[in-house]
């Protein structure tokens, strides 16, 4: 095999696309400076006990392991940032109040999460902690949607879901691990045979519960549907009733609901979301409220947040237009080096031209060139 291939779905960035996602980075970040979230650079790699503590199974499996030469102990090379987030905010800032954290850095998945997806995705997030109110979803939900408009991104849609109605359904169930996962499965699969036959032994309501779930899909009517259905449990009343108005905060927004999605169920404790592209299959961001993450850190503070992958975003915005550059000759002459030197303090770029190479590619598209006048260097249109 050649040297110079990469292994499968890991892949260089050229630098026009580069350019591009470094622009969505910068600009994300600022509109989470915005709000109020302060940034934190957390290593790509610590020890495994620390990224997969709590997180399932489905982490444990995306992460690439190695083992530590100086220490022997075993390593991980992060698949999600959240983990390190909470971490950050348990022990090293410990603070007693409210704490906004945003991230933006490369994780590493040993598989694809989706399909032409990269193995080496650039996670960006915002997570705020301590706070158990619905105004935390309600902002982590708001800040995401100003991230992508931001980005331009155009015609996003809302998907929310929220795990307690699940988990109020099955509350006191004897229902052993195996079974909980085949249940969780049917949900998701919306296989309404597979599903009944698994809850046969159920008590009617849940079971019944259970089942309309896999009809509770679609814009807020399903909502009030809900709620006549699901009267017995209080649990996933709240839920309901936080859901509605998580969507109210959402102006010219189209949201819909399914209420039997249940992906990150072993990782939400509330609320969860996802925004969609037009004409998107997968989304672009996913988040909701996860109270337990910091539980295995010994502080279990509330929080709220999302992420997305900025390499996904690309593929779905046009690139902004490249701000024309000047072109320059190469040269060692006092007054040609502090003309260009002023130019790039006012902002532009300058492309000094090698000897020889005047009539290569110009990445920059200059539209102005610096030349001598009446022995003055000024900026002419090309």
């Amino acid at each position: 095999m050649s040297a110079w291939v990469l292994p499968d779905h890991i892949a260089d960035v050229l630098p026009s696309e580069a350019r591009h996602i470094e622009e969505l980075r910068r600009g994300l970040l600022d509109t989470a400076r915005s709000y109020g979230y302060e940034l934190v650079m957390p290593p790509l790699l610590e020890h495994l006990e620390s990224l997969l503590t709590g997180t399932g199974e489905a982490l444990d499996l995306q992460t690439f392991k190695l083992v530590d030469q100086l220490s022997g102990r075993s390593l991980g090379l992060r698949a999600d940032t959240t983990q390190q987030v909470a971490r950050i905010d348990a022990h090293l800032l410990n603070r007693q109040g409210v704490a906004r954290l945003c991230y933006c850095g490369p994780v590493l998945h040993t598989r694809p999460d989706r399909p032409h997806a990269t193995r080496e995705p650039l996670q960006f997030g915002a997570e705020i902690y301590g706070h158990p109110g619905i105004e935390a979803d309600i902002e982590a939900v708001l800040l995401s949607l100003e991230c992508l408009r931001s980005a331009h991104v155009q015609e996003v849609s809302v998907d929310l879901a929220d795990v307690r109605i699940v988990r109020s359904l099955l509350a006191g169930l004897p229902v052993g691990m195996h079974q909980l996962a085949q249940v969780h499965g049917a949900l998701a699969a919306k296989d309404a045979s597979e599903l009944a036959s698994l809850t046969r032994d159920f008590p009617s309501a849940s079971r019944e519960g259970l089942l309309a779930l896999l009809q509770l899909y679609g814009d807020a009517a399903v909502l009030n549907e809900a709620e006549n259905l699901l009267k017995p449990f209080p649990g996933a009343r709240e839920a309901l009733s936080d859901l509605r108005a998580i969507a109210a905060r959402m102006d010219g927004v189209r949201v819909t609901f399914d209420l039997a999605d249940l992906r990150g169920y072993a990782y939400y404790s509330g609320a969860r979301f996802a925004i969609y592209a037009q004409d998107a299959s997968d989304a672009l961001v996913r988040g909701g409220r996860y109270d337990e993450v910091g539980a295995v850190f010994g502080r279990n503070r509330p929080a709220a947040g999302f992420s997305l992958d900025v390499k996904q975003l690309v593929g779905v915005v046009s690139a902004p237009s490249l701000r024309a550059a000047i072109r320059a000759p190469w040269g060692d002459g006092g007054a040609l080096s502090a003309a260009i030197a002023t130019l790039r303090r006012q902002g532009e770029t300058v492309v000094c031209v090698l000897p020889g190479h005047g009539s290569e590619v110009d990445e920059f598209h200059c539209d102005r060139e610096l030349v001598l006048v009446d022995g003055n260097w000024v900026v002419k249109a090309i």
